[in-house]
């Protein structure tokens, strides 16, 4: 007898965030393959007697590779087990799910995608950011700073220039690198933007700054995610005048979060 397959979001990290069909999985699970990037609150849900996997690639350290995620999702579900992979955010948001349900097509294998909260929408909910806003941001790009075959940024000049709000995921460890990509893309150094750390969990870190000043910014915690746009303003951090404060570090405490803002 076959089992089956759950490639489960995780959502941002905070338990709560989760939908209540990814902890009901959860906890029928008989085997659980998590990615570094699920919060350990939400990894104490899974029930006792499952099989728990940490399958988490993360830079610099030892990771599992793909092919090996693959094999022992295979083989756990022809063991008639109930299978759960789970991922940080949404699994087919950089979650390399494309592959995992090739994979298991291959295999013959039963498999069905759950949905999670993505990273953008967690972080961007901590802080007050609106990610669309009626008068200026029309529309929502999402990419990541992490390129196969080192390919380049697409042209954002058009996108920012019509208001559009920029996500960036996995903004890489080399802030100046990453300005420097932007700013050749057609972003504007004068572009506000959020860098928000492990978002909705109680180590969160925010710091609003512009895309300029990025560089000059205290190294935060990873994972982060970065928000470029004129909604990054309206953030909690934001209702602060830009103009007035130029340089000058703002620091406010928030219960259970660290928030910054260096503006230009």
């Amino acid at each position: 007898m076959k089992g089956k397959v759950y490639l489960v979001g995780a959502g941002p990290g905070d338990p709560e965030l989760l939908t209540l069909k990814a902890l009901r999985l959860l906890r029928q699970a008989d085997a659980v393959l998590h990615d570094d990037l699920v919060s350990p609150e939400i990894l104490t849900l899974v029930p006792r007697k499952a099989q728990l996997h940490d399958v988490g690639k993360r830079a610099g350290r030892k990771s599992t590779h793909q092919e090996e995620i693959h094999f022992l999702m295979i083989e756990l579900a022809r063991q008639g087990l109930q299978v759960v992979r789970l991922k940080g955010g949404d699994p087919l948001v950089f979650g390399r799910a494309g592959e995992e349900m090739e994979a298991l097509r291959k295999a013959g294998i039963e498999f069905e995608v759950v949905p999670g909260v993505t990273a953008v929408l967690g972080a961007a909910a901590s802080v007050g950011i609106p990610l669309t806003l009626r008068q200026t941001a029309s529309s929502l790009l999402i990419m990541t700073g992490q390129f196969a075959d080192d390919r380049p940024v697409p042209d954002l000049r058009s996108m920012i220039a019509s208001g559009t709000t920029i996500a960036l995921y996995m903004p890489g460890p080399d802030a100046q690198a990453t300005v420097e990509k932007l700013a050749s893309a057609g972003v504007p150094r004068h572009t506000p933007c959020a860098v928000i750390s492990r978002a909705s969990t109680s180590a969160q870190q925010t710091t609003v700054t512009t895309l300029e000043k990025l560089a000059s910014i205290r190294t935060q915690a990873k994972p982060s995610i970065l928000i470029l746009g004129d909604v990054v303003r309206l953030s909690k951090l934001g209702q602060l005048d830009f103009q007035a404060l130029s340089a000058e570090l703002i620091s406010t405490q928030v219960p259970g979060q660290r928030q910054e803002a260096e503006l230009a």
